[in-house]
């Protein structure tokens, strides 16, 4: 059975590399590893298809040692004790390179049984994972081990990819294959960064059945080969965090379109809760008391979405995020809170004064409890001055009123007031 396309065209050289430019132009950390063949522990993390399992075997090439390599996801402790145990023959003379895939599926026992061996340099380790390895690799294996991002692939970089790939069918089969206009930058636009999605494309788009020797690929057909959703999201995984994180954090800027942008990639990935939730955070988190009605408008908002469903779910939530974006922003009210919940966990606060405690029973006022509580409705404005907080603590300030018209307008109210 002949491999996929994209392992048959697997680049042996840098040279022939695409992407990750960041990490092997020339100059950059990674390109002068390669170049010095002094290859240290490192793990590769970033989304499938950007080149981490092919630029692991261009490293392999330039050393000495002997290759093994391990996918997590089906490897066993057994086959980590196997490779050990060729470290004493003629195999492990000039030690071994282990390419690891997926470590994150090798549970803590499996990572630690390879420490002794890398922390020595008998075995040089090179691990790939598309999790965040401060998440899912031990931290002892982190300590000894340099790592790198690689980064989705720009679609100029998968082009080049791409017309390989054509290039490679045409030498591989015979065939003569043209190509709509526009179809192989298109197939590298819509790949989400992935070479990998990106040549299995070409390799649908070329098969023919037996006898055929001409194919016309058509940009519709192209269309039709692609994934509806093309970009690296896992909901599980850091990209789905990391676009919640900009969806926010884009909100909270003021940065309307940018926010619509990410909301459209979670639209993109149906992940309708997701966004619910993020919104009804941001209402109250980033916007708050700037303008209190945000909350219950976005709740509104929400509310619609859930009913609707997708499609038409899109259209209450890009309402919802166009004004949160556009209003007024405060974060006392968070900023409040966790004020004083940091003095809570310190444990020094002392008792509820005895004012305020509960009297609504006999043998209350025996104990002080309520006793020259002032109620203070019955008082000019509905305010008297009065102790409310613990003796310990009776100075403590946790909400700072916000810049904006809203609060700005509530403190200026009170200063009058508790001025009398």
């Amino acid at each position: 059975m002949a491999s996929p396309l994209a392992a048959r065209i697997r680049p042996t050289e840098l040279s022939d590399f695409v992407g990750q430019k960041h990490l092997v132009s020339e100059g950059k950390p990674l390109y002068r590893i390669i170049e010095s063949g002094n290859i240290p522990n490192m793990i590769f993390c970033g989304p499938s298809g950007v080149g981490k399992t092919t630029l692991a075997s261009i490293i392999a090439a330039k050393t000495q040692k002997t290759l093994h390599r391990l996918n997590a996801t089906t490897a066993s402790t057994g086959d980590i004790k196997t490779i050990i145990s060729s470290l004493s023959t003629l195999e492990g003379t000039n030690g071994i390179l282990l390419y690891l895939d997926e470590i994150q599926y090798f549970n803590k026992k499996q990572q630690q049984i390879l420490l002794e061996f890398i922390e020595d340099g008998s075995i040089t380790l090179i691990a790939s994972t598309t999790e965040n390895p401060y998440f899912y690799v031990y931290n002892a294996i982190l300590s000894r081990s340099t790592i790198f991002e690689f980064r989705p692939v720009e679609s100029k970089d998968v082009l080049k990819a791409v017309k390989r790939a054509f290039d490679a069918v045409r030498e591989e089969t015979g065939l003569k294959i043209e190509t709509e206009d526009g179809t192989e930058e298109y197939i590298s636009q819509t790949c989400g960064g992935d070479v990998r999605k990106a040549i299995n494309a070409v390799e649908l788009l070329t098969s023919v059945k037996v006898g055929q020797k001409e194919v016309f690929v058509t940009l519709e057909n192209a269309k039709l080969v692609s994934q509806r959703s093309n970009m690296k999201y896992d909901r599980d995984g850091d990209a789905h965090y990391d676009i919640l994180s900009a969806f926010q954090k884009s909100i909270r800027g003021s940065d309307e379109n940018a926010a619509l942008h990410y909301l459209a990639r979670l639209i993109e990935s149906d992940d309708l809760p997701s966004i619910c939730r993020r919104l009804l955070v941001i209402a109250a988190e980033d916007i708050g008391l700037a303008y209190p009605n945000a909350i219950s408008i976005t709740k509104a908002c929400v509310d619609s979405a859930l009913q609707l469903g997708f499609p038409e779910a899109r259209i209450p939530l890009a309402d919802a995020v166009i004004l949160l974006a556009t209003a007024p922003k405060s974060n006392s009210g968070v900023c409040a809170v966790d004020a004083a919940l940091e003095r809570i966990r310190t444990g020094e606060y002392g008792d509820v004064p005895d004012i305020l405690k509960d009297s609504h029973y006999s043998g209350s006022e025996k104990l002080g409890h309520g006793t020259g509580y002032k109620y203070a409705h019955m008082f000019p404005d509905h305010w008297v001055k009065q102790q409310y907080l613990p003796d310990k603590i009776k100075n403590d300030v946790y909400y700072e009123y916000g810049d904006n018209k809203t609060e700005q307008a509530a403190k200026a109210y009170w200063d009058k007031i508790k001025k009398k």
